[in-house]
């Protein structure tokens, strides 16, 4: 089973796919100030503009979210708003000058559930688990009282906000040698908004939260003699459970390998728990663990920044469940102050290749021609400490012929050839062959618990984000033979991981701005992507039948013996199974006809029943019913499920039974 597969360089006419060539007048709409002919090879303006992944993914969410249709004039209304929220990053009005100059030198990449104080004044809101990354403008204290009050602003917002200060933190303010002073940088969370009031304050306030986290920074001379001085001459090794009940404190400074999902604990099921895996200088690891409402804290953390907390509660590993050898665990105590050096990504220079279809409108699976000459930009993308390279802010289409080892957050769009469940092992992990304009590439989906995208199949066309593509040992079919080829991963609870079909998308077939009508003299062994047409139904091949199908993925079920439904495509004995329709049928429009088939929820919108409501009809009323169907018109969604390149035992392959032609997606015409 190759990974990447060169494509067949016979040329063939592809039609011209609507969806990606409405990405591509997005993307020039949203920036209108930018030309498409800049200057290739150079860095130009292009990573300014919204990147080509961000446009696909909110406009399939807006699709999804608008399952009747959507209008280009709905596209392009929320795209703007989307890019004007998430590009605030050039204030009108003048912001404090510390931040300012601290703002020319940031490289550090925004956290995911960072909010900007602007947004709190337009929204006069602020969830708890919201991230502000602040830049202290002032210190003060309230008059007439002891209470610190920290005047906070940010890199994105013009406005400032005020912060009641938590007490735990009052001995790191100093008029002097302060910790908490102008200019320096803080995480925080678990903040409560006191909204602005007619008769109080204009403005809003936060009230005090805990959960706090100090910049500091290694180049900085007074940062780097307080790490040294403070948090270098404890070790992970030097932890002592006696020594810790006996008030000896510690000050640790370890690296953040691995942020854990959150786990709920107790007896109901009601506590909840991260753990976040330190590695101190020697190498040696620990469980900095967080409780409850802590929980929160982990927002502010990034894997592969450097964390120094000043006198952690040491507890037993055995008491707190810890998932570790070590004999004690972290947990952040009433006395707990945590300081961070940010991981910074560093941007690596990556030079993309821009095939034809970005300069002569998007035609899905159409050969390239090897007679033009390819067109390479080049772009500035983030890169980790490991050397891989991110690119989900890329501002051009990822296609396969391009992916290298050590790419992440990848997006393709292509169609589907091949989908197999992975047999040895008891995860939920399913191998799926894409193909795009460029070639062809296995890529794994890692499922949290089963399948749970939905009924896919051969010749669907989908869109998946947030792949991570890498350097695999595989064995080929015909050699028994290891070889390294490339494959691509995708992983359920991934952060910006998504999956879309586009084949099976409710809004496909009202959204006149992503599709274009076609004839089914049109449609050919060579057609690859989802076609919409216009038909009616004809009697003179019409065969109705109902059978139980895997209520997880939609895939029909085989009866094994003692009444055991087995699930084909999940490999697996189903208790879920429901009754679904399979209908063969002729497909008429003017130019000609085409035998096709369905199952599912556009079976039943074909005939109008349910497959229970029909299961229940008498006999005679079964057979009479398609009799009902003849001539009604229809706008449907086809696929060509004829994979040359599967195996004659392929379940989904056994599934079509040998026709060319599924329909995905139907709507009665009045």
């Amino acid at each position: 089973m190759n990974s990447l597969d060169s494509q067949d360089c016979n040329p063939q006419p592809r039609e011209e796919d609507p969806l990606l060539k409405f990405i591509d007048y997005a993307r020039s709409a949203l920036s209108p100030e930018i030309h498409d002919d800049s200057d290739p090879n150079g860095n130009g303006a292009e990573t300014a503009r919204p990147s080509w992944n961000w446009i696909a993914s909110r406009i399939l969410k807006t699709c999804s979210a608008y399952s009747s249709g959507v209008t280009a004039a709905i596209l392009l209304s929320d795209l703007s708003q989307a890019w004007h929220e998430q590009n605030r990053d050039r204030p009108v009005k003048k912001m404090p000058e510390c931040v300012k100059q601290l703002r020319k030198k940031n490289k550090r990449r925004k956290l995911s559930n960072t909010v900007t104080i602007d947004s709190i004044y337009e929204k006069n809101f602020l969830s708890l688990n919201s991230v502000l990354e602040a830049v202290i403008v002032d210190v003060f204290v309230l008059p007439g009282t002891n209470i610190y009050m920290l005047s906070l602003g940010d890199f994105w917002s013009t406005n400032t906000i005020d912060l009641y200060l938590h007490r735990r933190y009052y001995d790191l303010i100093s008029p002097t040698n302060g910790i908490l002073k102008k200019g320096r940088q803080i995480f925080l969370t678990g903040c409560h908004l006191r909204p602005a009031a007619g008769g109080g304050s204009r403005c809003p306030r936060l009230l005090p939260t805990e959960y706090l986290v100090i910049l500091l920074d290694e180049d900085d001379d007074g940062d780097a003699m307080l790490l040294g001085a403070q948090f270098c001459s404890d070790s992970f090794s030097s932890i002592s459970l006696d020594a810790f009940s006996k008030n000896v404190s510690y000050s640790l400074y370890a690296r953040i390998e691995f942020i854990g999902p959150l786990e709920v604990q107790g007896k109901f099921g009601t506590l909840q728990r991260k753990q976040i895996t330190l590695v101190d200088d020697d190498g040696a690891k620990l469980q900095f663990l967080l409780w409850g409402d802590q929980v929160v804290l982990a927002n502010l953390f990034s894997v592969g920044s450097m964390l120094a907390l000043d006198e952690p509660y040491i507890s037993s590993s055995a008491d707190t469940a810890a998932e570790t050898s070590a004999e004690v665990s972290l947990e952040f105590g009433s006395a707990t102050q945590l300081f961070l050096v940010p991981f910074v990504q560093h941007e690596e220079q990556v030079c993309v290749s821009l095939t034809p279809n970005r300069h002569q409108g998007s035609r899905l699976l159409s050969t390239l021609d090897p007679s033009q000459s390819t067109q390479v930009s080049q772009v500035s993308l983030p890169c980790d400490s490991h050397g891989s390279i991110d690119f989900s802010s890329c501002p051009f289409q990822s296609f396969i012929t391009n992916l290298r080892d050590k790419m992440t957050g990848v997006s393709l769009y292509g169609v589907v050839t091949s989908i197999i469940k992975e047999r040895c092992t008891t995860e939920a992990i399913f191998s799926l062959r894409i193909e795009d304009t460029t070639g062809t590439i296995w890529t794994k989906l890692h499922f949290v618990k089963h399948w749970s995208l939905g009924r896919l199949s051969l010749g669907h066309t989908v869109y998946i984000s947030g792949l991570t593509c890498s350097m695999k040992k595989r064995k080929g079919f015909q050699l028994n033979r290891c070889h390294d080829s490339l494959e691509a991963i995708w992983s359920e609870n991934t952060g910006g991981a998504s999956f879309f079909n586009l084949s099976s998308l409710p809004a496909l077939l009202n959204s006149s701005c992503l599709h274009k009508l076609t004839k089914l003299s049109d449609l050919s062994s060579q057609t690859s992507c989802t076609q919409i047409v216009h038909v009616r139904l004809e009697m003179v091949q019409f065969h109705l039948s109902t059978r139980l199908s895997h209520a997880v993925c939609g895939h029909f079920v085989t009866e094994q013996p003692m009444g055991v439904s087995k699930c084909s495509f999940c490999n697996e004995n189903c208790d879920e199974v429901i009754r679904t329709f399979h209908l063969k049928m002729t497909l008429a429009d003017k130019s000609g006809t085409i035998f096709a088939w369905c199952t599912g929820h556009t079976a039943t919108e074909i005939l109008q029943i349910s497959p229970d409501e029909f299961f229940e009809l008498p006999e005679e009323e079964q057979v009479m019913y398609p009799a009902s169907l003849d001539n009604e018109r229809f706008m449907v969604a086809i696929v060509n499920c004829n994979r040359q390149d599967s195996g004659p035992s392929d379940a989904l392959v056994l599934e079509t039974e040998g026709i060319s032609w599924e329909i995905t997606r139907a709507l009665k015409c009045d």
